[in-house]
């Protein structure tokens, strides 16, 4: 269990993510897919707990990805990268960019959890290689100990093979919690993504993945498509959520505020 006294001075923000998560404590993070420092900056400074950066499904290279790394650092936010494939040179390069930890997509057993969970550290807990280029900056007590402590692996959970494997992915050593992504979630169980996450099976599955992390004392996180989720998956047990992405805040927000303006035209 974190202690707070273990805490080094620098990356301050990595191991206070890491304190919330071990103290199961609530957080919301904020979700970037367009290709911005900037962009991630004015998520950042929204207030969120935590900002993600999607190189899966959003536009973000590997140069995006760095410069929005340092553009959330400057607001003492800690940075997760959502990385393009359960992969472990795109897992090291995230870490070693100074991610805070990696959600990593499509975990679907326990083989494909531990693979994600040792890339993410240094042996003899895993297989990482060292070579912290960023991450290590400014860092007197940065080590393989440290962070082999301080750095976060999600296992996303996306498909019925992995609820149906979920006891055995939520035992995997070093897995620090699951990420539902219920789109692909609702996909996998009926084919569509009509109303992901709401439909009686969708919400079962989520559940079962839920239960699985209570028994096994990991954190339970999920994709939420508006924030009343947050509420009901909070209520289910759930403690990380993430809010819409800065792709469908900003075009939310200026659908709405265009049809309001030429309806009082």
């Amino acid at each position: 269990m974190y202690e707070a006294s273990a805490r080094p001075e620098t990356r301050a923000a990595r191991w206070e993510l890491r304190a919330l998560c071990e103290a199961r404590e609530a957080t919301i993070g904020g979700w970037c897919l367009i290709p911005s420092p900037f962009c991630a900056e004015v998520m950042a400074a929204a207030g969120f707990d935590w900002i993600c950066l999607d190189t899966q499904h959003g536009l973000i290279g590997y140069e995006e990805m760095l410069a929005m790394l340092q553009a959330v650092d400057a607001r003492d936010v800690p940075a997760l990268v959502r990385v393009p494939w359960n992969e472990p040179s795109a897992i090291m390069r995230a870490l070693d960019a100074g991610a805070a930890g990696v959600i990593v997509p499509m975990v679907n057993s326990a083989a494909e959890a531990e693979a994600a969970a040792r890339a993410c550290r240094y042996p003899p807990q895993g297989y990482r290689s060292w070579g912290p280029t960023r991450a290590s900056l400014g860092d007197p007590d940065h080590s393989p100990e440290v962070v082999n402590r301080s750095v976060l692996c999600l296992a996303m959970v996306e498909t019925i093979e992995a609820v149906e494997r979920i006891d055995e992915i939520t035992s995997v050593p070093g897995v620090d919690g699951v990420f539902v992504g219920p789109w692909d979630l609702s996909l996998s169980a009926s084919g569509d993504i009509e109303s992901p996450g709401r439909m009686p099976r969708d919400v079962e599955l989520i559940e079962t993945v839920g239960a699985a992390c209570r028994r096994h004392d990991l954190l339970a996180g999920i994709a939420c498509a508006a924030p009343e989720d947050v509420h009901r998956w909070r209520e289910a047990g759930f403690l990380m959520f993430s809010l819409q992405s800065d792709v469908a805040l900003l075009s939310g927000a200026s659908v709405a505020s265009l049809t309001a303006a030429r309806a009082d035209s």
